[in-house]
């Protein structure tokens, strides 16, 4: 296998969107077959990977999830190894994902340990949704896959590298794209009467909307909708026959985005009652909480503050998403940050983050799980 700094910027070279992950299919691959096959199961889904490495004893099998996919973004680094793929970039950093997963698959091939270990190359991470079909897949086709308890990372550019932060329970909320297309009737604009004016519509529906979270959900649930994109009309003089508006739906449980979704829906019926039009929702990618386990997250805490080379943070939770939660739902088990030191955030153009992640982050994830297999 290559180095693994040589890896990372290979797979950041190749980002693919869901489901069309290829080429990064194929790396993968190339690199899990130069390893000693002994001891591994290798199966395919869709553009995914499975890794199965069976242990010395087998008591229990340890999960390990990671993304594969990137993002319809435009690099703008102006690294040596920066995409070859025309606006796609490994923006959330599922490239440094991938190489860790890698690394540690490496460290248990060459020393195994007690435990079987199940490593998942999920797609669709960012959309349209890996975690949900690949869970229910190894479910009904391969259930000696499922592992007893799942571990996965994702990297943090507001912390420097050695630092991981997590939480007990919630850390990551619901989440839930929003799509609403509204159709009425064109029409010219000295005529009005002969229309149905979704500019109006749209604009009237996107202010109720707004009521929901301050006016249908209680306080003390947190949650957000938003707006962020409303399109209407093609010029001045013509009164627009279609609109839509785009958004996303966050909520800290899963009641309150049930809820959030119900009265969506009901503004939405009223809209075509009142503006005598048709009104189609699409909630197109929806993540389900990440909920890590109370147990073995202030475990894995504590194997973090007692490791010298990390600085262990009981983090917040936040409005993100991720769909590991659908893994979570589950199986019990812990999704972490991980520090990678970079002045641009998640899913920005210039998001570079530090590569000496990998080498701190391989043997910290190798030693905690040969604690965990220990027990």
């Amino acid at each position: 296998m290559k180095s693994l700094i040589e890896i990372r910027r290979d797979l950041h070279r190749i980002p693919e969107l869901g489901f069309q992950e290829i080429k990064t299919q194929s790396y993968l691959l190339e690199q899990i077959h130069a390893l000693s096959q002994d001891r591994l199961t290798i199966i395919q889904w869709k553009t995914g990977i499975v890794v199965k490495v069976t242990g010395t004893e087998g008591k229990k099998t340890i999960g390990w999830r990671t993304d594969i996919d990137g993002l319809p973004i435009t690099e703008a680094t102006d690294l040596p190894f920066q995409s070859e793929h025309e606006e796609k970039m490994h923006a959330c950093g599922h490239d440094v994902h991938m190489t860790v997963a890698l690394g540690l698959l490496e460290k248990l091939v060459h020393k195994p340990i007690n435990d079987h270990v199940v490593i998942i190359f999920q797609p669709a991470e960012e959309g349209p949704g890996g975690a949900l079909p690949m869970r229910e897949w190894m479910k009904k086709e391969h259930p000696e896959l499922v592992p007893d308890q799942i571990y996965a990372f994702h990297i943090a550019p507001e912390y420097p590298v050695g630092t991981v932060a997590t939480r007990p329970g919630l850390l990551f909320a619901n989440t839930s794209e929003l799509f609403i297309d509204l159709v009425g009737k064109e029409g010219h604009a000295a005529y009005p009467h002969q229309a149905k004016d979704m500019s109006i519509a749209a604009a009237t529906l996107l202010l109720q909307l707004q009521t929901i979270v301050s006016r249908s959900v209680n306080p003390m649930a947190p949650a957000v909708l938003t707006i962020g994109k409303m399109s209407s009309g093609t010029v001045q003089n013509i009164i627009s026959g279609q609109a839509r508006l785009e958004g996303t739906i966050r909520t800290m449980d899963a009641a309150t985005m049930t809820s959030i979704k119900g009265k969506i829906e009901s503004f939405c019926r009223a809209t075509e009652i009142a503006f005598d039009c048709d009104v189609r929702i699409d909630y197109g990618s929806s993540y389900y909480q990440v909920k890590n386990d109370e147990t073995l997250a202030k475990e894995f805490l504590s194997f973090a503050e007692q490791d010298e080379s990390t600085t262990a943070i009981a983090c917040d939770a936040a409005m993100t998403g991720e769909d590991f939660g659908y893994f979570l739902q589950e199986i019990p088990g812990v999704l972490f940050w991980a520090g990678v030191d970079s002045s641009f955030g998640l899913h920005h153009a210039k998001l570079n983050p530090d590569e000496a992640v990998i080498d701190y982050l391989v043997p910290f994830i190798e030693s905690y799980f040969r604690v965990l297999s220990n027990k």
